[in-house]
C-alpha cells in the first residue's frame, strides 16, 4: 500500500514537472503582452531613427555661381568665352608670349579697371561674343590715350573716318574715339555690323574690324575663286589681320584657364566703378573734379575724350566719375549752377588778334566771338572781351592734349633735341630726310602716326645723336650789331644752314641786334 502511494507521489510529481516546463513556452495573456510592448518600442525606436536621419542636413553641394555672381570680372569674362581655340601656330605662338610677359596682363589688368565691368555688361545686354571684351587689350593693351600708326584713338582704335561713319565726334575740345561709353558703343555697333556681313562668323568679322570688311570679303572671293577654304586661318590677309585674331583667341583661351596655365591676372571687383553724370553746361575739368572731390588727374583719366582743360563748350558735357561721388556731385552742379567757368575780362592792345588770344588763353577763336556777341573775328585797340579761361595752371591739366605731347616730346631719344617749326609744303618724310632720321621715329617722337599730315607753324622735336666724342650743349646766343649767320656760324664751328634751320629763319638774310638764336655745339671744339 505504501509502495502503491509512493508511486502516484512520484507519478503526480513527474506530471508538475511536466506541466511546468510545457508553461514556459506556451504563451499567456502576460507573455502576449511583453512580447508586444517589445515589438512597438522597436518600431518607435526605428521610427525615431528614420526621423533623426531625416532630420539631419544633407551634405550641401557647393552652389555654382553664374558669371555675373562672380567677384572678379576676368572670372565673369571667363565664363563666357566661347569661340573655338585652334591647335595653330600664330594661336600657340601669341599664348606662350602672353604667359612669358605676365606683366603687361598685370599693366592691362590695372588700366582695365576702371572700364572693364561696363564693356562686360554692355556685350551681355547685347548677347555678343564675351571675346569682344579682350579686343581692348589687342587694340590698344587698354590705354585710353592711346596713339598709334594711321592716326588710330583710344581703347578701341578708330581712326577718323570709321570714327565719324560711326558717330564719334572729334573736335579741338573732344574726340569722342577716346570717349570708353561712345567709343564702346561705336565699336560694338560695328563689329555687329560685320557679323551679319560676314553671317555670323565671328573670326571674319573680327578680322575686319582690323582690316576693313571690303578687304576680308576679297580675300574670301578670292579663296572660292580657286577653290579654297574660306575659314579665317585660310584667308590671305595682310601680316597684321593675320595676328591680329589669334592675338584675341590666344587671351580668349588664357583667360578662360588662369589656373591650368598658372597665371594669375589681378583681379577686378565684378561692381560698377563709374556712372555717367550730364551738368548740362561747360564745366573746367578742375572745377568738375572740386565737384566730385577728386583730383584733376584721376577725373581726366576717366575722361579722355576731352582734349583740353575744360568740356566742349556745345557739348558733350557728360562725364564719368566714381560711382560713389555721384550725389556729392550733382549737389554741387546745382549748388553752383552757371559757375562751372572761369571768365577773365582782357582789354585789347595793339598786335592783337582773336587768333592770339585764342592761344594764349588756351581756347579758340568761336568761344570767344561767341562770349562777346562778335559777328566776325573784327576787334579794336581798347576794346573789352570776356575770355573763358582755366581756373589752374596748365601743369594742373596733366592729361591734356598739348601736355601729352608735351610729356612725349620731351622723353630723351637722343643726345640732343632740335625744334622744328614746319613750313609750307613741308611733310613727315621731307623733315625726316633733310634731318637724317627715320620719318617712323619723327612721328613716334611727336606723339603722332607716320601718315599724319602737318600744318603750318606747327613744332617738332627732333632728336640726333652726336657724332663721335661730341658733347653737344645748347647755346643762347644774343645777336650784335655787325653778326651775320656765316660769322656766327663760324664762330661756333656750326653750319649756316643749320642755324637757319634750328632756329627757323626761312632764308632770313639779316639778323636784328638783340634777336636770340639757338646753337647746338659740340663744346670739345667750342669754348662756350
Amino acid at each position: 500500500m505504501r509502495l502503491k502511494y509512493s508511486w502516484a507521489l512520484a507519478l503526480l510529481l513527474s506530471g508538475c514537472q511536466l506541466t511546468q516546463s510545457d508553461s514556459t513556452n506556451t504563451p499567456t495573456p502576460e507573455t502576449n503582452k511583453s512580447e508586444q510592448a517589445v515589438k512597438q518600442d522597436a518600431a518607435q525606436a526605428d521610427s525615431e531613427k528614420k526621423q533623426s536621419i531625416a532630420k539631419k542636413p544633407a551634405k550641401e553641394t557647393p552652389k555654382t555661381l553664374s558669371p555675373q555672381e562672380q567677384e572678379d570680372v576676368w572670372r565673369r569674362i571667363g565664363m563666357q568665352l566661347e569661340m573655338d581655340i585652334p591647335d595653330n601656330k600664330k594661336v600657340a605662338y601669341y599664348r606662350t608670349w602672353y604667359l612669358k610677359h605676365p606683366n603687361h596682363l598685370r599693366t592691362v589688368s590695372e588700366r582695365a579697371q576702371p572700364f572693364l565691368y561696363m564693356i562686360t555688361k554692355r556685350i551681355e545686354e547685347r548677347g555678343l561674343p564675351m571675346e569682344l571684351a579682350l579686343l581692348p587689350i589687342v587694340e590698344s593693351s587698354f590705354d585710353p590715350f592711346a596713339y598709334s600708326h594711321g592716326s588710330a584713338a583710344g581703347l578701341w582704335q578708330f581712326v577718323p573716318g570709321t570714327g565719324k561713319m560711326m558717330g564719334l565726334e572729334q573736335n579741338y575740345w573732344y574726340d569722342g574715339r577716346r570717349d570708353v561709353y561712345a567709343a564702346t558703343d561705336a565699336a560694338l555697333d560695328y563689329l555687329e555690323q560685320q557679323s551679319k556681313r560676314f553671317d555670323g562668323n565671328w573670326d571674319q568679322a573680327i578680322a575686319a574690324y582690323n582690316s576693313g570688311g571690303g578687304r576680308v570679303s576679297s580675300a574670301i572671293r578670292k579663296n572660292k575663286k580657286l577653290g579654297k577654304p574660306t575659314d579665317f586661318f585660310s584667308l590671305d590677309l595682310p601680316k597684321e589681320t593675320s595676328s591680329y585674331v589669334p592675338k584675341l583667341l590666344a587671351l580668349a583661351d588664357i583667360i578662360a584657364n588662369q589656373d591650368k596655365y598658372g597665371i594669375d591676372i589681378p583681379p577686378i571687383p565684378n561692381k560698377p566703378v563709374l556712372t555717367q553724370v550730364d551738368p548740362k553746361e561747360q564745366l573746367d575739368l578742375a572745377i568738375a573734379a572740386d565737384y566730385a572731390g577728386i583730383g584733376v588727374k584721376e577725373l581726366q583719366g576717366y575722361n579722355p575724350a576731352y582734349n583740353q582743360w575744360s568740356t566742349a563748350p556745345n557739348g558733350p558735357h557728360q562725364l564719368l566719375i566714381p560711382i560713389e561721388k555721384k550725389d556729392q556731385f550733382l549737389a554741387q552742379v546745382k549748388k553752383n549752377r552757371g559757375k562751372g567757368m572761369k571768365v577773365a575780362r582782357y582789354q585789347v592792345k595793339s598786335g592783337d588778334s582773336l587768333s592770339v588770344l585764342a592761344q594764349k588763353y588756351g581756347t579758340t577763336t568761336k568761344v570767344i566771338q561767341r562770349a562777346n556777341g562778335l559777328k566776325n573775328s573784327n576787334i579794336r585797340v581798347g576794346q573789352y572781351l570776356m575770355i573763358p579761361t582755366s581756373t589752374k595752371d596748365d601743369a594742373k591739366y596733366a592729361l591734356t592734349a598739348e601736355n601729352r605731347l608735351n610729356k612725349t616730346q620731351s622723353q630723351a631719344r637722343g643726345q640732343f633735341k632740335l625744334t622744328h617749326v614746319v613750313q609750307s609744303g613741308e611733310s613727315l618724310w621731307s623733315i625726316a630726310k633733310e634731318n637724317k632720321v627715320s620719318h617712323k621715329s619723327l612721328a613716334k617722337w611727336n606723339g603722332m602716326g607716320p601718315k599724319d599730315t602737318l600744318r603750318v607753324g606747327q613744332k617738332l622735336v627732333i632728336w640726333k645723336n652726336s657724332d663721335k666724342g661730341a658733347v653737344i650743349r645748347t647755346v643762347f646766343y644774343d645777336v650784335r650789331s655787325g653778326d651775320t649767320i656765316s660769322g656766327i656760324a663760324s664762330k661756333f664751328k656750326v653750319k649756316s644752314n643749320d642755324i637757319v634751320k634750328w632756329n627757323s629763319l626761312q632764308k632770313q638774310k639779316y639778323l636784328k641786334p638783340g634777336q636770340k638764336l639757338k646753337l647746338y655745339v659740340d663744346v670739345t671744339k667750342v669754348s662756350v
